[in-house]
């Protein structure tokens, strides 16, 4: 144990507590955010996949009262029948369409004998300075729509909806929060008009089926977390090889003089 004395000395402590540190951070938050995010991202290709190969139902089958929701038929293609709250609606800001900057336009749609659901109409472009431009009123008559469901967005920290070229306005489509600026209840998943549709405006693609990096991402930081250890491991052993070697090629000590040498150096010998 004396030859790993060295590991207790400053240097050697400060790194051994960053290796721990980035071990731990690449085991328990790296690599977990990034496999998570692959598992996500999997999740959604393989909903909208099926909702690709897969024909419309009933909104009704999906969504049978008012507070239910759908997070497990994400991007699944649905029909429903009923007609628009026409007087309601909400913009939701900062949206990128196609690389540029959008509106995307909210309003309630009551379906007969079922709940009354959120329904993205679809995106128009932006005045300059970000003002409103004309919007078309969606149909007061009881139309048919086909959509996608989707989950509610979560609400973006610090921005709060507020009113701009007399519309409200929202940072992202969550439902509870339309809900509650608007005063109308609302079904926990929102829908968003596929093409040719009764109301609807720009519209919005599905995402790309790609994977992303973000499983290799998560591989590599466990990775990082493996090699961090081991590579400590070998500078310390090269250390004691070095430490080893020192002590095997320094000079032997001096052998103390005799008294007879001593008094010899110090007087000179006799002749």
């Amino acid at each position: 144990m004396r030859g790993l004395a060295f590991l207790l000395r400053p240097g050697w402590i400060a790194l051994i507590l960053v290796v721990v540190a980035f071990t731990y951070l690449c085991f328990m938050v790296l690599a977990p955010w990034q496999l998570g995010k692959n598992t996500r991202t999997s999740r959604e290709n393989q909903q909208i996949e099926y909702s690709l190969n897969t024909p419309p139902v009933p909104l009704k089958t999906l969504l049978p009262q008012q507070d239910s929701s759908a997070p497990t038929a994400q991007w699944r293609r649905v029909t429903a029948t009923g007609h628009y709250l026409a007087d309601v609606q909400v913009l939701a800001r900062l949206r990128v369409v196609e690389g540029d900057q959008a509106f995307e336009v909210l309003a309630p749609f009551v379906v007969d004998g079922g709940p009354t659901v959120l329904v993205d109409r679809g995106f128009v472009r932006p005045l300059p300075g970000s003002h409103v431009p004309p919007i078309p009123r969606p149909p007061d008559q009881t139309v048919t729509i086909t959509a996608r469901l989707r989950d509610s967005e979560p609400t973006v920290p610090g921005k709060e909806p507020f009113a701009r070229d007399g519309v409200q306005q929202v940072y992202s489509i969550n439902v509870g929060q339309v809900s509650a600026l608007t005063g109308v209840p609302l079904a926990g998943s929102y829908l968003q008009l596929v093409e040719d549709q009764p109301g609807g405006l720009g519209v919005l693609g599905i995402p790309h089926l790609d994977a992303g990096p973000f499983l290799s991402y998560g591989i590599q930081w466990i990775s990082f977390g493996i090699l961090a250890p081991i590579g400590l491991g070998y500078f310390a052993y090269s250390e004691i090889r070095a430490r080893r070697r020192e002590k095997q090629t320094a000079p032997a000590p001096d052998q103390p003089m005799t008294v007879e040498e001593k008094l010899s150096d110090r007087y000179g010998r006799r002749r």
